[in-house]
């Protein structure tokens, strides 16, 4: 008996795994008829956790003809960590930097969602400068998230260089977090009512000149890959996901607006300052990988359109809500003052007190829809959290979309739905 053998029959033996319909010993091994040259050619297959195309701690368990995906079975939880299990036995403050560990290419929407479900539950009205900044914060991060997506896709289709362009503005993008709290990835910039710190002088300048070269680059790449017939090849008509599906899966974000519906929380449930913002919401119809990559690189532009128009309507102000439930005593007042120096050593010791009541807030991530449902009993950490992440959706449609597919197609369509394991298993 083969090892390939062995290995098939000790996966049909886990109860766990559904029966993909291959028989015991049924497939091609080195004990065949030699008079069948080609016998049962269908064997079982892991792909993932740990090969890099998975994008992730992944797994699919394939049964494969070939090179076709005949059945398959995912299966993830090889990262979970218990966020939600964690923002119950944190305080509401110290959770933020829990929040940067779901989707970390893009941490500063988690940060500024999960603020915004605390603050409804408290009441807490957020000054206008720090609500634009967290504007500009959040479409740099889809920025950013969209070129991951799509270079890492084209990496994996064997387009090397078209991610090397974005790959030089996203960590442009980083620089210029970077200079709002320090940090490149995982940020940890937004507190309840408020910013860690605020822009530096000149920086909105410096921000819309990153905007400006960036426009140029999305030309490049567009140009560079979007009518390359390889990648046409390889992306029209493979990995549809269509509208019928989308809905049944609950799938949200570029994935469902390449297939034609036109649905985006931010000009549909608008939060913050989104209301006044001119910008459009691309749609496809296809909803094959080629589309989520135009859908994404049309995104893109428009959220250099939104973060132009933040910082020209940005102005001076408080980062802080008036609030002294929220608010974190400035240093100068925590060293010389016994108030300063008791509500600072409160605050990070033992948190502030959230009324009883219960929010959701959702906000529309680069993936599809994020939400934070928080319950409170009162008290400074949540008596029940329940995180949406929308990989956790997108990551069931796998096995129906791939049944079917070749091998190499379905890493496609992987990378073109960009599962991200930490907010996956959260």
């Amino acid at each position: 008996m083969s090892i390939d053998q062995k290995t098939s029959e000790n996966i049909m033996k886990n109860e766990r795994l559904p029966d993909l319909g291959l028989p015991q010993g049924g497939h091609y091994s080195v004990d065949h008829d030699p008079d069948d040259l080609w016998g049962d050619s269908r064997v079982i297959v892991n792909i993932g956790p740990t090969h890099p195309a998975m994008h992730g701690a992944l797994r699919m368990v394939a049964k494969i003809n070939g090179e076709t995906i005949e059945k398959s079975y995912c299966e993830f939880g090889y990262t979970h960590r218990a966020k939600e299990k964690l923002g119950e036995n944190r305080t509401y403050h110290q959770f933020v930097v829990y929040t940067d560990r779901l989707n970390y290419c893009s941490a500063l929407v988690n940060n500024v969602t999960y603020a915004m479900s605390v603050e409804r539950l408290m009441g807490v009205q957020v000054p206008d400068r720090a609500v634009w900044i967290r504007m500009i914060c959040c479409e740099l991060a889809r920025v950013i998230d969209h070129l991951i997506c799509v270079g890492i896709n084209a990496v994996d289709l064997g387009a090397f260089s078209f991610f090397l362009y974005g790959f030089h503005q996203r960590e442009e993008a980083y620089t210029l977090i970077e200079k709002l709290c320090g940090a490149r990835l995982t940020t940890s910039y937004t507190r309840i009512g408020g910013l860690m710190a605020d822009a530096p002088e000149g920086w909105e300048k410096q921000v819309k000149d990153w905007v400006k070269r960036t426009r140029v680059v999305i030309d490049e790449m567009d140009a560079l890959l979007t009518g390359n017939k390889i990648w046409c090849q390889r992306t029209i008509g493979v990995g549809i996901m269509d509208a019928k599906l989308c809905q049944a899966y609950s799938v949200t974000g570029p994935a469902v607006r390449a297939a034609g519906l036109n649905y985006d929380l931010r000009r549909d449930q608008p939060s913050m300052f989104y209301k006044d913002m001119e910008f459009d919401v691309p749609i496809a119809q296809n909803g094959d990988v080629f589309d989520r990559y135009l859908v994404r690189m049309e995104e893109i532009r428009q959220s250099l359109n939104i973060i132009s128009q933040c910082c020209d309507r940005i102005k001076k102000g408080p980062i802080w809500a008036d609030d002294k439930r929220v608010r974190i005593p400035e240093k100068d007042v925590v060293h010389n003052t016994m108030e300063g120096l008791i509500h600072h050593f409160k605050f990070f010791m033992t948190g502030f007190e959230v009324p009883p009541g219960e929010a959701y807030t959702t906000f529309e991530a680069p993936n599809g829809e994020l939400g934070f449902y928080i319950v409170s009993k009162g008290g400074p950490a949540a008596h029940r959290m329940r995180i949406r992440g929308p990989s956790f959706y997108h990551f069931q449609t796998l096995t129906p979309v791939s049944d079917g597919l070749k091998i190499a197609d379905m890493v496609g369509l992987l990378g073109s739905m960009n599962i991200i394991a930490g907010e996956l298993d959260r």
